[in-house]
């Protein structure tokens, strides 16, 4: 196959996977890497730095819109996104001491828990009505737009949900996922954020964790111009193309057909990680 050849292909299936990302919410790194390691035989770290570039590309493109809107709580995010950069960079680290099997593991199961959270989405807390005494002493309460106008809500449990940060960071740059469900839940279950605000936030955020971690991949040289851009520009194409047809699409049907592939591709995964065939 010649290079040329070898990019549009990624570039096709990269519009894909951030498409059906972008139909259940979940992001296009679960389809992305399997896609990578068993359809073009990427290899495994290769594969994780492509798709955190990716990740940077998607959540710029949307970020700046929710911030404009007025649903990103920027005070929030840019608290949260100390401890996320600094579990990024400390998995990005860690990455280096772990056997690809070992990381692959950690990927599969990521993978059945994007499964499950996408047949099983959690109902939205209401909104926490006054922050706690550290919420009020950082100033992170907030109002978001609504129907009837601005709604204004308080922030809870700080520490609980920079300590989970701290772990979504992690768990993003050793697997090159944004992590996005853990930070919604995070903010949504523990911190009593409005959902909508909840989900934009993270999206701000992601984008800063996934640099971070990349930073560290480029270091490394596992970085590849040939592949990151195809999958960059395919993964923003498909996430645009999937908020568009989102509109109109039935989310439960979604939600059944992303979670079938995920499982699908999930178990290829794991008979080729114990066949010993991963790259």
């Amino acid at each position: 196959m010649s290079i040329t050849v070898f990019m549009l292909a990624v570039l096709a299936g990269s519009i894909a996977a951030g498409c059906l990302g972008a139909l259940t919410g979940l992001g296009g790194g679960v389809v992305l890497i399997p896609l990578l390691v068993l359809v073009f035989h990427t290899d495994l770290r290769y594969a994780i730095g492509a798709s955190l570039v990716a990740v940077i590309a998607t959540s710029s493109g949307a970020a700046a819109a929710f911030v404009r809107e007025g649903f990103t709580n920027v005070r929030v995010a840019m608290l949260l996104e100390v401890a996320t950069t600094a579990g990024a960079l400390a998995g990005a680290a860690l990455a280096a001491y772990l056997s690809a099997p070992v990381i692959m593991y950690i990927f599969i199961g990521v993978l059945f828990w994007s499964a499950f959270s996408a047949l099983r989405e959690p109902r939205p807390l209401p909104p926490a009505s006054a922050a706690d005494d550290l919420g009020a002493r950082l100033g992170l309460a907030g109002t978001y737009p609504t129907g009837d106008g601005l709604r204004s809500y308080g922030v809870r449990r700080v520490p609980a949900g920079f300590a989970v940060m701290l772990g979504a960071g992690i768990l993003s740059a050793l697997v090159g996922v944004g992590s996005g469900v853990v930070k919604v839940v995070a903010m949504d279950r523990l911190m009593r954020l409005p959902f909508k605000v909840s989900t934009t936030t993270s999206n701000f955020m992601i984008g800063v964790t996934a640099a971070a971690s990349a930073g560290v991949y480029f270091h490394r040289g596992q970085i590849d111009p040939v592949l990151c851009g195809p999958v960059a520009l395919g993964a923003l194409i498909g996430s645009l193309l999937g908020a568009r047809v989102l509109v109109k699409a039935r989310t439960p049907a979604l939600r059944i057909i992303f979670a079938i592939v995920v499982v699908i591709m999930g178990v290829q995964l794991l008979v080729r990680t114990l066949s010993g065939n991963l790259q």
